[in-house]
């Protein structure tokens, strides 16, 4: 997986898939990155444990090409609590 922030809140991100990749354009704000991130863990590591997450239920090809962290948040129960503990264990 390729990461490249576009600015603060937009995130690029290419999942290689098959013969190809998927590219799926993510907004974390900052409100939304500090509502489920330690102190001090930058957007992009938080981008890159959502999608981690996103990729242990759906296909990359069934994720929507552009998602944000405020939507994600919602629609999965224990989300946060699950983004927490991957954002501070080791890696």
């Amino acid at each position: 997986m390729m990461i490249e922030e576009l600015d603060g809140e937009q995130h690029l991100v290419r999942i290689p898939f098959e013969d190809d990749s998927v590219e799926i354009l993510v907004r974390a704000s900052a409100d939304a990155v500090a509502r489920v991130a330690p102190d001090g863990v930058p957007a992009v590591r938080v981008v890159e444990a959502t999608i981690d997450y996103l990729l242990t239920r759906q296909r990359p090809d069934d994720l929507p090409p552009q998602l944000d962290l405020e939507d994600v948040v919602p629609a999965y129960e224990g989300f946060e609590g699950e983004l927490r503990r991957r954002l501070t264990e080791p890696a």
